[in-house]
């Protein structure tokens, strides 16, 4: 997982709420075993429409998607974070998450910022005018900025997670961090057990 302190960049505004893990990424994409190219499957039914907002070029390059109330509801599908992430996508931006996908984006290195409603609106409000719009997610402060409309915000995030993402640690990192003690207690015990050493 990649370390991250500050993200700013361009934003993509999703006018839509109570988007779900299907919709993310439909059903038909789960048949890979990779976890990469599943960008190409990113809300890949609404795609198929000329006028959904990632079918603009003014947005191309964007790597924040600022959505509406309820995003990544739904199923389990750890496929709609790579598919966010494979597409470009560091971080994003809504009133509310999913639980189950908020705890999948903050253990594969995509940044949840749950704001207000009426922030997230603002904001989408204003990418539509001005698509250059520059918005910064500062995990050390746990804020959400877009100076150039004045749009200052917090966004929660526990002491652990935020570490993860500041020390750029996913599950194995944070396993291998106690290597020194996992290899101490292997060697003490007896060889008719299972080990970890080979």
């Amino acid at each position: 997982m990649q370390a991250v302190r500050v993200h700013e960049g361009r934003a993509v505004p999703l006018d839509r709420s109570d988007v779900d893990t299907d919709q993310i990424i439909p059903s038909d994409w789960l048949k890979r075993v990779e976890r990469t190219g599943f960008g190409k499957g990113l809300f890949s039914e609404w795609r198929d429409d000329r006028e959904f907002i990632l079918n603009d070029e003014s947005y191309a390059g964007a790597s924040i998607l600022v959505a509406g109330l309820n995003f990544g509801t739904g199923s389990s599908r750890e496929h709609a974070v790579w598919a966010l992430m494979d597409y470009g996508f560091m971080a994003v931006i809504s009133p509310r998450f999913g639980d189950i996908f908020r705890n999948n984006a903050t253990k594969n290195g995509l940044i949840p910022c749950q704001i207000s409603e009426e922030a997230a609106t603002r904001l989408r409000e204003a990418l539509h005018s001005d698509p250059e719009l520059a918005v910064t997610v500062d995990v050390e402060r746990l804020k959400v900025m877009a100076p150039a409309i004045g749009l200052e915000e917090d966004f929660p995030m526990d002491a652990a997670t935020q570490n993860r993402f500041l020390e750029g640690l996913d599950d194995i990192g944070i396993t291998l961090r106690s290597e020194e003690s996992i290899g101490g207690f292997e060697g003490t015990r007896p060889g008719w057990l299972p080990s970890t050493r080979s």
